[in-house]
């Protein structure tokens, strides 16, 4: 697991990030138990390991509705000190239900060694879905504009698939994290 994903993972005192195990428990289910299935992910140096929720880790998207659209929040925020910060929305106050799968997000020891870290395995983990069905969630917004920025800025160099962003900002539409 890259410590990128072990910081946003998991957060003391977090209910939006993974609950009930350690990083170290995390990686050795990941690493002891068959995913149900294996997607890929938006490049080729990027896998998506679907794995039932065995913990109480709560659905991370949550749909907005005319009910909780006032529990919406926005801030500029950076994921590191280095990244410059974007616009990020979220919802306070919410207690959306757990997740019935977490999905791995891997990405290959080539690409990770492009973005700056070196790991011993083929692959590491370098976040996590928690969602109700055993689908991606999609990458939001900034995330795909982030990518096609490159390396510098945080990204991974991917250049942005117009259509896998229209798709993004469907769903983004009607939908936000929470935070807890």
């Amino acid at each position: 697991m890259t410590e990128f994903a072990r910081k946003r993972l998991f957060r003391a005192h977090r209910r939006n990030t993974i609950q009930d195990i350690t990083p170290e428990e995390f990686e050795r289910h990941l690493n002891e138990s068959s995913p149900v299935k294996v997607l890929d992910g938006y490049a080729p140096f990027c896998k998506l390991h679907v794995h039932r929720n065995w913990t109480s880790t709560r659905c991370l998207a949550v749909p907005i509705t005319d009910d909780n659209r006032h529990l919406l929040r926005s801030d500029y925020e950076a994921r590191t000190p280095e990244e410059l910060p974007v616009l990020v929305r979220w919802f306070e106050g919410l207690d959306p239900p757990v997740a019935d799968y977490l999905i791995a997000i891997l990405y290959s020891r080539e690409q990770l060694a492009k973005e700056g870290t070196a790991i011993d395995a083929d692959w590491g983990v370098v976040g996590c879905m928690y969602t109700a069905e055993p689908e991606e969630t999609p990458m939001a917004p900034i995330t795909i504009l982030r990518n096609a920025l490159g390396v510098e800025e945080g990204g991974s160099g991917v250049p942005i698939d117009r259509e896998a962003y229209r798709r993004s900002v469907e769903f983004w539409r009607t939908h936000a994290n929470w935070r807890g």
